[in-house]
């Protein structure tokens, strides 16, 4: 019975959802933060503290950051490794005493 009554209850109100960021929207052509910015970074005081809202979004925003260097690093590192096999390849197929 207590099933089918919880069925009937009103919902807890929600406030609407924010993205993470805020609703900042970040295109290609925005710089990447840089050391400075994140160390001067600073919040609008609350009455416990911090700005939660601010705070989200700006570690949202370095993690997105931070998550593009891996990611390029990762590639670069794939690209090296490629290009180095690629080098010893052709070193091998030109070395003096290599049979065709």
């Amino acid at each position: 019975m207590r099933n089918v009554l919880s069925l009937f209850r009103r919902a807890p109100r929600r406030q609407p959802h924010r993205p993470p960021n805020a609703g900042w929207y970040r295109s290609e052509s925005c710089r990447p933060l840089t050391a400075g910015q994140i160390r001067e970074q600073q919040f609008h005081q609350v009455r416990r503290g911090l700005d939660p809202v601010e705070v989200h979004a700006f570690l949202h925003r370095v993690a997105a950051e931070l998550a593009n260097a891996r990611r390029d690093l990762a590639l670069t590192t794939e690209e090296n490794v490629r290009i180095k096999r690629a080098l010893r390849s052709w070193q091998s197929r030109f070395t003096p005493g290599a049979r065709w």
